[in-house]
């Protein structure tokens, strides 16, 4: 009995039955790309031996962006915005789509929980704060900038549940044109969810689980078809799970429920999701910066459960409503609109900590904040396929607007005292910092933005898709107004409001010398929005375009039938804006060059792997006076490394055992290069059991992240060029244990 099913390849050509060795594949893989010019010489012989047709056997709803490549953890392509979806072998870019096994087998309740898979990926905040962050190639990745089926500004604003999804695809690098300029202006690249729709075959599964220490857990997933050809369909996840975590004190209790609609006629395809999210935290964890005056960090406390700062709740609520349709005008061209909306609402009591004593001593400020978005965002746009010659033709044409206000409430309900505590012998803060009984917190509005974009984008194919060029462009306004919110909300403009536009291009090419050899290269763009003063900080008010990140890769990926191999070279030039000599300018630039090698798939009977290793290095340079000139940059280690492998145990049918190990190098958590995190390794075990009890398949899972309990430092990347980077500490050992029943 194998625990993931063997799958068909998708692709058309005969399976390679060659399995290498691990250093063969490293090898091959760092050498893929100086085999271009013999290649490229070969080409013409290879693609004049006659082949035969390629055979595609799929479901209905099926695509290389949901078909599972061999071993399951990963699909065989993946969503690339506008341009649509895509075999990885046709991608011009690093992408990677995680299955719906893989975040079943991993147990994972949300996006935290899942990306350290990813070497080129890592969290950047704490896993039980208020919210989930993250860094990609070394720069920062704030959760509300998740996708939802291509849709931005639509999830739970600041945790992505996994419940409701069936992939997830982690592009690596700006993704402007891709995407459009996402709300929070992240430019490290693009995590988009692909929800669970109702299969062919009915779902009728529950899971009872447990999480350490004490927090218990069920989660309902039903699925079925409807109609003569079983057009209609709705998948309906339920969730419910509370108690205490592996932190001292801290309890979590979170509610889901999602419903997925979707209609596939022969030209028409049609969904409807809804979600509503709730969560609370009693005593969240925050994050740490650094008094100046400290002359080194203070070693990560050993006891991995520290409650910081000790004190605080949170409660949010989500509601998510997203409808989309596309149309197959004919053959070749095919319209599509989609529409979304998200309502949030986050009740906080909580302090950020700061280090003061080399001996563990940290204060912090316990503050209230309510705060409201409301995003709706809206996508439409047109495909169509034809040829000129020799050369096909696919063009996009899209639309986007998104519009965002939020409200906001933020006091001091205890004044701006500070608490005092310690790292190593910490004492419990006063219990009615819970408590916001008969204290006044008025909301008025915060923000008001408007993006709005266009974007064109053709990619052409020559020699029967042996070489792709792909060209494209966005223009991408951003309009926005910030409002008086402290100390008390007046609704008032705080300064003139923003309202500046820039147009963004891509540039991709894939080059297939041979059948299972992908040649790429890309130039592309990512968008944030561009600074803004006014006096008296400067001379007169003044407002910038949306900054520019600028990304160059080169690549090469290898299928070798059960075992794909992919090599990335890439950098990264990110700018920002300071005022300087009393005048608003674009200066200072984080350079971020590196190297990725990525495997995944079956390297023997039975056995899976996924992962790999990535090489950075992140510089600051041309910084305003030459202030930090030639620094590390925050948050980029010189090497990150994540390699798991899981096993179906033939000796014993219907087991399974898994591994992980997850290295992150040390990194600096400020610009000046003073504040040092060692680097960190943790072990992840893991294993599973399917069997059948009164005829109904059972699967019993465990799973131990962080073995040894290891304690550690971790930072945030900066969000800026001039900024410092957030400590936070590393998630000590947390067990899980589910049974999941197929009825």
């Amino acid at each position: 009995m194998h625990a993931y099913p063997r799958f068909a390849h998708s692709r058309g050509a005969k399976r390679c039955s060659v399995r290498p060795s691990a250093l063969v594949l490293a090898v091959h893989a760092a050498c893929a790309c100086a085999a271009l010019p013999l290649a490229s010489a070969q080409a013409q012989t290879v693609s004049a031996v006659t082949t035969m047709p390629a055979v595609t056997v799929r479901g209905m709803a099926e695509s290389a962006a949901q078909t599972p490549y061999e071993g399951g953890q990963v699909n065989e392509g993946g969503g690339l915005g506008i341009l649509g979806d895509s075999d990885f072998m046709d991608t011009p870019f690093n992408l990677n789509s995680y299955t719906s096994q893989l975040i079943e087998d991993k147990q994972a309740r949300t996006l935290a929980d899942l990306v350290s898979v990813d070497p080129s990926v890592r969290m950047g905040s704490g896993r039980t704060n208020i919210n989930e962050d993250f860094t990609i190639r070394g720069l920062s990745f704030s959760s509300q900038d998740v996708a939802f089926n291509g849709l931005y500004g639509v999830l739970p604003y600041y945790r992505v549940p996994m419940e409701i999804a069936q992939s997830v695809e982690i592009l690596k690098g700006p993704s402007a044109v891709l995407n459009g300029m996402a709300p929070g202006g992240n430019v490290a690249g693009a995590i988009n969810i692909v929800p669970k729709r109702a299969t062919d075959a009915p779902i009728s599964r529950v899971t009872a689980s447990y999480w350490s220490n004490s927090q218990f857990g069920t989660h309902v997933d039903v699925g079925r078809r409807f109609g003569e050809d079983g057009q209609f369909g709705i998948r309906i996840n339920g969730a419910y799970r509370d108690g205490g975590t592996a932190i001292d004190d801290q309890k979590d209790q979170e509610g889901l429920l999602s419903v997925a609609l979707d209609y596939r006629g022969e030209r028409t395809r049609a969904s409807l999701d809804v979600l509503r999210v709730s969560q609370r935290i009693d005593n969240e964890v925050r994050q740490f910066q650094i008094s100046p005056v400290l002359d080194s960090l203070p070693s990560a406390p050993s006891d991995t459960s520290l409650n910081y700062p000790g004190y605080g709740r949170v409660i949010m609520h989500d509601t998510s409503v997203v409808g989309r349709i596309e149309h197959d005008i004919t053959d070749n061209i095919t319209v599509h609109a989609a529409l979304g909306n998200r309502r949030h609402k986050m009740d906080a009591v909580a302090g950020n900590a700061t280090l003061t004593g080399m001996n563990g001593d940290y204060v912090s400020t316990p503050a209230w904040q309510i705060f409201k978005p409301e995003t709706t965002s809206f996508e439409t746009g047109v495909t169509a396929k034809f040829a000129t010659g020799a050369v096909d033709h696919k063009v996009v044409a899209s639309f986007s607007r998104m519009t965002n206000d939020a409200d906001i409430g933020f006091v001091f309900p205890w004044g701006y005292a500070s608490i005092p505590n310690n790292l190593y012998t910490p004492i419990a803060p006063p219990s009615d910092y819970h408590n916001t009984d008969g204290i006044a917190n008025p909301v008025g509005k915060y923000t008001e933005a408007t993006l709005t974009s266009y974007a064109l984008a053709d990619t052409l194919s020559f020699m029967q898709d042996s070489v792709q060029l792909t060209l494209g462009a966005r223009h991408q306004s951003v309009k926005q107004q910030n409002y008086v919110y402290f100390p008390t909300p007046t609704n008032a403009p705080d300064g003139p409001g923003y309202s500046e536009s820039a147009i963004t291009p891509v540039v991709g090419l894939v080059v297939k010398p041979i059948r299972n050899l992908s040649l790429y290269a890309n130039y592309i763009e990512g968008l944030s929005q561009g600074a803004s003063a006014a006096p008296p900080t400067v001379t007169s008010a003044a407002s910038l375009p949306p900054m520019k990140t600028k990304q160059f890769e080169v690549g090469a990926k290898y299928d070798w039938g059960n075992l794909a191999t992919t090599v990335s070279l890439y950098q990264i030039k990110r700018p920002s804006a300071t005022v300087f000599n009393n005048s608003l300018t674009q200066n200072g630039m984080q350079v971020n060059r590196g190297l990725e090698i990525n495997a995944f798939g079956e390297v023997a009977k039975d056995v899976r792997i996924l992962g790999g290793v990535a090489f950075m290095r992140g510089k600051l340079d041309e910084m305003a006076g030459g202030v930090n000139e030639g620094n590390d940059a925050v948050g980029v280690p010189h090497m990150q490394a994540s390699l798991g492998a899981d096993w179906d145990n033939v000796f014993t049918p219907g087991l399974g055992l898994n591994a992980r190990v997850v290295y992150t190098g040390s990194q600096y958590a400020d610009q000046g290069n003073k504040y040092k995190l060692p680097s960190v390794t943790t072990f992840d075990v893991g294993a599973r059991y399917k069997t059948k009890v009164a005829g109904k398949d059972l699967t019993l899972r465990l799973n131990v992240e962080n073995l040894f309990d290891k304690s550690y430092w971790a930072t945030s990347s900066s969000a800026s060029n001039v900024s410092d980077g957030y400590l936070y500490l590393g998630s000590g050992r947390i067990v899980m244990l589910s049974a999941t029943v197929d009825f």
